[in-house]
């Protein structure tokens, strides 16, 4: 099984070289008093508490699972011991308002406690991360009296949350949700109704569970325009602040058997007249429920990345270990009976790639982290609209592209075992197993590339990815005589105009038939994410450079850097290549089939 060891060398490397983060700490209300030294402890800790007490549950956690009973659901063994630590170290919740017990932290720094967390046990962190996410949403929407009465508790991890969206019979499509929230005289509403695949739905860990529900009112429109929002909890609140009252009318008739993240409970809630209470305005709830799906959806993005980080971690390890012929160019080891495979170039290729993703997608999580610290920190400002909508761009690809990433490099590591990987002790398998949902949960994949493209570029006429390619073309411009930077620079500008082209051919293609844009979506993404992580490798080589014109003592690992940006050119970056012609190739050859045709 791969020790999970935290990489806090090049956590270091993005939030102090990259992103400049003490400096953008200063600009942010709540972060000046965040030092170096402040958030060297903070990730120490972190560190220390998952790779010791969290990260040893991963296996022992999959191989038990969660266990129903008709009186609820159990936990694997340690991890209820673990969730109280996790929480008593003021982990769960850093971000939470301190008028509730929160710490007020800003959101790019629980993002990197959280790829930890996410890296080390990816079944645990379902558990706090579902809570974030409530608390988020009632922080946003909530009234004064709703706050008070379930967020000191939520913050303090002794009540937890989920969010109850998805219906048997509908998934993505939220418009055709079935359950109902009836009024009642005293302002309260009893919803009946199914919700099925409800992450943390139940469990054994916190006192009560706080469900954000989307139901329908009696006089609701037709669609996504009808739905509302209501707090259902498990508990009734008690008189006292954190009592739980009596039990209310959810139950948990079962928890799906799954191929991966085993130690989640995933389970089905039944509503019968359950007493709920209305959060936001009415026939809303979809606007207010996207406050908590963003959040999910960026810390899924970087549950991905985790997942394919930590299979690097053991790929690497085992590479170095694992004697398996001879090098092409002559021993390597000629002391033992044959050479590491780490030798062999197929290896490194995978290895690389590995790591390339890793990397890349840290920096892209960790960016979107500080835009999040914008946005919430500094509303209303000119800054914080161009970091909203940014967002709003980047949001479904660090989404569905660090997860189908992830997922890759999950395989890859299993890979470099050989057959050993696809046995249980060595761990491998269960990375892929655990990381295989990602691509499915808050939103499907191919749901975030038509959301990027339809929504977020053609719909604004491509004005929100200008926005994005105008800060890489700055960078262009502003390093267009660097000798170092000349092999990144003359790839990425052109790139970048062909972006920007892409956008008004399919915006011309979709107006004559709305099916272009479905067809190009996929690849669009992906073609988005490659020269987004360009961008991003180019700058942290000209971070690299520099560095090594400082003299700093460490100078391999700035030289390991600028040659994974140059693998990530040379390598992978030229997929680009082959999206442009199947994005440009049209509908037709996926629409004209006839439904009949599609026979086994």
């Amino acid at each position: 099984m791969p020790q999970y060891k935290a990489p806090l060398r090049d956590m270091r490397f993005v939030l102090y070289d990259l992103l400049d983060i003490e400096k953008h700490y200063e600009h942010i209300p709540g972060g000046t008093d965040l030092s170096r030294e402040v958030i060297d402890a903070m990730l120490g800790e972190t560190a220390k508490l998952v790779e010791t007490v969290i990260a040893p549950l991963n296996r022992t956690g999959d191989e038990e699972g969660c266990h129903w009973s008709e009186k609820g659901v159990r936990v694997p063994k340690g991890f209820k011991d673990a969730y109280k630590q996790y929480y008593e170290a003021g982990l769960g919740c850093m971000t939470g308002d301190p008028e509730y017990g929160g710490q007020g932290l800003p959101v790019s720094l629980q993002l990197v406690c959280s790829e930890m967390l996410a890296s080390a046990n990816n079944s645990f962190c379902m558990y706090p991360g579902l809570t974030n996410g409530a608390i988020a949403c009632i922080r946003e929407h909530g009234t004064p009296e709703q706050k008070q009465t379930y967020l000191p508790s939520m913050v303090a991890g002794t009540w937890s949350g989920t969010m109850c969206l998805t219906e048997a019979h509908c998934g993505t499509d939220l418009g055709m949700l079935r359950t109902k929230a009836v009024p009642n005289r005293d302002g309260s509403f009893n919803l009946t109704g199914e919700k099925i695949f409800i992450s943390a739905g139940e469990h054994d860990m916190t006192d009560n569970i706080v469900h954000l529900v989307l139901a329908r009112l009696p006089d609701a429109p037709p669609g996504t325009k009808g739905i509302s929002l209501f707090i259902v909890p498990k508990f009734l609140p008690g008189k006292g602040a954190g009592e739980v009252g009596e039990r209310n009318a959810v139950k948990c008739a079962s928890i799906e058997h799954k191929m991966g993240i085993k130690a989640s409970a995933t389970c089905v809630i039944v509503f019968e007249d359950a007493k709920g209470f209305l959060i936001g305005a009415p026939h809303k709830g979809l606007r207010a429920m996207f406050t908590m799906m963003n959040v999910a959806r960026l810390g899924t993005g970087m549950q991905g990345m985790s997942q394919g980080a930590a299979s690097f971690q053991g790929a690497v390890e085992y590479a170095r270990e694992r004697l398996q012929m001879r090098s092409l160019t002559g021993p390597k080891a000629p002391d033992k009976p044959a050479d590491p495979i780490i030798v062999h170039p197929d290896v490194r290729r995978m290895l690389l790639t590995q790591r390339a993703f890793a990397e890349g997608a840290r920096a892209l999580a960790y960016y979107c982290g500080t835009l999040a610290d914008i946005v919430l920190r500094l509303p209303d400002t000119d800054e914080a609209e161009r970091a909203e909508s940014l967002m709003e761009l980047l949001t479904p690809i660090c989404k569905a592209f660090m997860t189908d990433t992830g997922f890759e490099s999950a395989n890859l590591g299993m890979q470099v075992f050989g057959g050993h990987g696809y046995i249980r002790e060595h761990g491998m398998e269960q990375l892929v197993r655990d990381g295989r949902i990602l691509q499915q949960y808050e939103g499907a994949n191919g749901i975030q590339a038509l959301d990027l493209l339809g929504r977020k570029v053609l719909a604004t006429g491509g004005a929100s990815l200008r926005q994005f390619t105008d800060e890489i073309d700055a960078f262009c411009a502003q390093h267009e005589e660097s000798s170092e930077l000349s092999e990144f620079i003359r790839t990425l500008e052109p790139l970048t105009k062909e972006w920007r082209g892409l956008v008004n051919d399919l915006l011309h293609r979709a107006i004559a038939n709305p099916d272009e844009a479905g067809a190009a979506s996929y690849d669009f993404l992906s073609y988005s994410l490659n020269v987004t992580y360009a961008y991003l490798f180019a700058k942290m080589a000209d971070v690299s450079f520099r560095k090594l014109k400082a003299g700093v003592p460490d100078p391999e690992f700035y030289k390991a850097k600028i040659h994974t940006a140059r693998f990530y050119f040379q390598r992978l970056l030229p997929r680009t290549r082959g999206l442009v012609p199947t994005m440009l190739s049209g509908a037709p050859n996926l629409m004209d089939l006839p439904d009949t045709d599609f026979w086994a």
